[in-house]
């Protein structure tokens, strides 16, 4: 998946956990709220990871592992994103 659709994938989910949170009380409305905390966090970490990824020289072979290595971690925090959804799916 390229970078430009993650963007627009984060930005789809934080409107809709932010509508969520917008609408509902209680513990329904917290834990949308962070859904769209951590929605608008990841959006805003490719949004960076893009720029730099724009400005590096494409024969900057450091540059280009930092960004590796900065991609996995967004994915990992995705992957721990998903792992906890599906554990709060199934306790429920």
């Amino acid at each position: 998946m390229s970078i430009e659709r993650q963007i627009v994938m984060c930005s789809e989910h934080y409107k809709r956990w932010k509508g969520i949170a917008l609408t509902s009380e209680g513990e329904k409305a917290r834990k949308a709220m962070e859904r769209a905390f951590f929605w608008i966090e990841l959006q805003t970490a490719f949004i960076a990871l893009h720029a730099v990824e724009q400005k590096v020289s494409h024969t900057d072979m450091g540059a280009k592992r930092k960004l590796i290595i900065a991609k996995t971690n967004l994915s990992k925090k995705l992957a721990e994103y998903a792992d906890k959804t599906l554990n709060e799916i199934e306790t429920n």
